[in-house]
Order: C-alpha cells, then structure tokens, then sequence
C-alpha cells in the first residue's frame, strides 16, 4: 500500500472492516463502544468487537455486533479503535503486532500518550479517517527471551519497555550487562529500563530517562536507584542485541510493559533485542508530538494564580 503524506489510504479504499477494543472495568465503555459501532454502520463500515471487551460489558449493548477474539481480529479487521488509556493500547498493540493492524487510540485515561483521540472529538475524528485524513506512524517493539539453562523459558514482545528488577523483596539484585557481546558493566541496582521511544515517556521517564522521539533508532538503558551513582542512562541503537546475565537476586523479574511478568533466577539471561514486529499508528490531522509533549507534560504552563 502507497502511501502520501497525511493520509494512511491515499491510494486505496479508507478501511471499512473496524474491530472495537474497550478498557474493562469502565461503566460507561459499553454505551461508548455501541454508539461508535453504530456511527461506523451508518458510514458503510463494518464492526466487531473484542471478545474480552464483550465479556466485560454488561446488559446487552455490544450484544448486535460479531464477537472475536485478537488472532481473528488481526485476520479480519483493516483496522483496530482502541478506547482506553495507554494501558488498553500497549495490550491491543501486542497482540495485534504480528498481523499489522493499524491502531488508532481514542483516550478514555488519564495520561494517554498513545490514545491522542479526545473523547469529545471522537465521531469527527472517525469521520477524518473515514476520508483517508489520517497520518500513518511506525513504532518499534522489543522482543525479550529468558534463557535458563540454555533454553528459553519464556518469551514476548514490548511496546513500551522491558524492565529487570528486584521483585518484591527490597535488596538489590546485581546483573552483568552485555551488548553484542560485549561486556559493559555489573551493575548493583533496584533494576534496568530498556525503553523504546514510545516507551522512553512512561516509567523510563518516572526514572530520570531521556524522552526519545518516535523518530529516533535506538534505545534507551535506564538504571534504577544504582548502587554506583556513576551509572547513568544511555542510548544504544535500536540494532543492538542486550544480554542481561543475573549474577545476584532473591526474587528479580523481567516484566514487559508491566503486563507481562517473568520469574528469575541467578545465572538466567534476559535477551532483548528489536522485533521483527513493528505498530502502526493512525494520528488524527494536525497531530504533533511535541504539541502531545506539550500538553501531557504541562511544558510552558502558565502558573496558576493564587
């Protein structure tokens, strides 16, 4: 599919096949999710919804539309409208990586880095895409193996980071640090961030870590609490292949946009490198980063008056 700046389906039909994804729990999500369906029907569209949205949803109104689950979703949809907040995107994004499912993000948390759709601007920005007014954006993933020994014990992908840490119990753990097979350092910490740019604006930024433009090829190692103070973040190509060999721990963890979590022990490795993967982005027009940055950061507000 060509591609021209500014719109996603410049040289194809706009996308006429949605599947719905909603964040659980939400009272309100159900009634939100059926308008949006009915808003696409009465454009031509067509609309299913996420299985464990449906489940989730209570009396009845997502019952008049299809339900299917994410490998479905990845096989039937032409494009995914995740409402929610980060936390819905980064579990739609990786399930939906390996089908390229674009992702347009409609915000229903608090931050919403990721969902830059307003609520209230919902339907007008449906419609924007409806047109084929919608920019197209790449984003990186991370791909995270547990070796143990010498097999893998557990795998998956992270759109946001992947962090090794301590675990539950407070003593440090200590980790050697390789790339491409180099030794870097033993490092004695709370933990590592290893952070993508999407990433490098959630807990790698809680942590002192740069803010990295989607733009930018690499990745970001983020210390947590160093036992050195001399150990700081660094920023590595997005080529690299990072080998963390856990020398120390009592109850250490590796945990992939904090939703996925796996168990370490000492002489385990943690392999990260870039995926084979990769999400797409739909960005409503007008959409800038910085502009984002701007507004969840609260850059250059005036203070208030007291």
């Amino acid at each position: 599919m060509k591609e021209s700046p500014g719109s996603a389906f410049s040289d194809s039909p706009p996308p006429r096949k949605f599947a719905l994804i909603g964040r659980f729990g939400t009272p309100e999500m159900a009634g939100l999710l059926a308008a949006l369906a009915r808003h696409l029907e009465e454009r031509g569209g067509s609309v299913l919804i996420e299985a464990a949205t449906a489940e989730s949803a209570s009396g009845g109104e997502l019952s008049s539309w299809p339900v299917r689950d994410f490998a479905a979703i990845g096989s039937e949809a032409e494009l995914a409208i995740v409402l929610g907040g980060d936390g819905t995107m980064l579990n739609a994004a990786r399930q939906l990586a390996p089908f390229g499912t674009p992702l347009v993000g409609v915000n229903q948390g608090r931050l919403g880095f990721m969902t830059d759709v307003a609520r209230n601007e919902m339907t007008a920005r449906i419609d924007d895409l409806l047109a084929g007014r919608f920019v197209p954006e790449n984003r990186m993933l991370l791909e995270a193996q547990v070796w143990r020994d010498g097999a893998v014990m557990a795998s998956g992908v992270a759109l946001n980071e992947v962090v090794v840490d301590k675990g539950a119990i407070g003593r440090m753990i200590e980790f050697a640090l390789y790339i491409n097979g180099e030794f870097i350092y033993n490092l004695r910490a709370d933990g590592l961030i290893i952070a993508t740019p999407t990433g490098s604006t959630a807990y790698s930024l809680s942590a002192n870590g740069p803010i990295l433009h989607p733009q930018v090829a690499g990745i970001a190692l983020v210390p947590l609490c160093p036992h050195a103070l001399t150990n700081r973040p660094v920023i590595i190509g997005d080529s690299a292949e990072l080998t963390i060999g856990i020398t120390q721990a009592a109850a250490s963890r590796a945990h992939l946009d904090g939703q996925l979590t796996f168990d370490l022990l000492p002489d385990d490795r943690v392999v990260v490198r870039r995926s084979s993967h990769s999400i797409r982005f739909l960005h409503p027009p007008g959409y800038s980063y910085f502009a984002m940055l701007r507004e969840k950061l609260h850059w250059s507000e005036r203070p208030q008056d007291h």
